[in-house]
């Protein structure tokens, strides 16, 4: 095969030999061959490979440590559903003992159950003022919420009840009623007597009561003592201060068991009778004052005590 070249200068032709092209096209599949040669060893070098081994062993490394996470991570939700589990137990009990305390106190009480009544869930309402969907909390969630609503609930009930039945106490407590001895009989009214000592017509700002010498001296209801000691005509006096303007007056004893600024019960043991000041024989003089003033104490003492 001859290939044969035309000149336009000077129109002339050359040929050329068969072994050229062959030549030519060797040349070029050499070339072809080096630069996929060359580009295979470009990418497979260590610094310029995008998943050599050790970025394997990395995403394995990776994956390994994800894998590790989430088995913890499943380990303690379970722990965390499982303690939660055991607080809505507590809850639950302690609602119980709650409902029974509230229930007992609301007997003992003498309450209106309907009022306080444990055994009913909290009435609830309202407009409902929600826009769009409600999140839907999971339901040991739920379970946990409600129950604690329970309980403020029950203690807010107790709380008022706790408040009436200690308003109720010091009602009882304070209120003025009985006898202040435990044995013994009335010996003189309040209002005008004859006096004792002089025969004349006086008045009497409280009653007697006579009894063995040395028999208890008692309070007729709570309060401070204001008083314990000598005072003229009085001999060793014993005066309380019951709240609401009343006092009550204790006189004649033969020793107080009490002194100034004492907090005493009802039917608390003040001193024992006597006959010291202005006195004819072991008895107690007994007065109720109104802010003040004298008020005839016949009308506390054979007046039923509060309960």
């Amino acid at each position: 095969m001859n290939i044969i070249l035309v000149s336009r200068r000077h129109g002339r032709t050359t040929t050329l030999a068969t072994w050229v092209p062959g030549f030519l096209f060797g040349c070029f599949l050499v070339g072809v061959v080096g630069l996929g040669y060359l580009g295979f060893q470009f990418f497979n070098d260590s610094d310029n490979t995008v998943l050599d081994k050790k970025s394997v062993q990395a995403w394995q490394e990776t994956l390994s440590g994800q894998e590790a996470e989430v088995a913890q991570m499943r380990q303690y939700t379970e722990e965390q559903l499982q303690a939660l589990t055991i607080r809505i137990a507590e809850l639950q009990a302690r609602l119980t003992r709650i409902d029974a305390l509230g229930d007992r106190l609301v007997s003992v009480a003498k309450l209106d159950k309907g009022e306080f009544d444990f055994s009913q869930p909290p009435a609830l309402g309202g407009p409902n003022q929600t826009k769009g969907t409600a999140f839907e909390a999971p339901d040991f969630t739920a379970v946990i919420d409600e129950l604690a609503d329970r309980i403020d609930n029950r203690e807010q009930q107790l709380d008022v009840l706790e408040s009436l039945l200690g308003s109720q106490k010091i009602e009882s407590e304070t209120f003025i009623a009985g006898r202040p001895i435990r044995k013994g009989w009335m010996s003189s009214r309040y209002g005008y007597r004859n006096d004792p000592f002089n025969g004349k017509i006086a008045w009497h700002e409280g009653v007697d009561f006579a009894g063995k010498d040395g028999s208890d001296i008692i309070s007729v209801a709570a309060g401070v003592v204001t008083w314990a000691g000598k005072r003229y005509g009085y001999g060793l006096l014993v005066e309380i201060n019951h709240g609401n303007g009343y006092t009550t007056r204790y006189a004649h004893a033969k020793e107080i068991l009490v002194k100034t600024g004492d907090i005493v019960k009802k039917n608390q043991t003040l001193a024992k009778m006597g006959s010291t000041g202005r006195s004819t024989g072991p008895h107690v003089h007994f007065e109720v004052r109104k802010d003040g003033r004298p008020v005839d104490p016949n009308k506390y003492i054979h007046r039923a005590a509060r309960r």
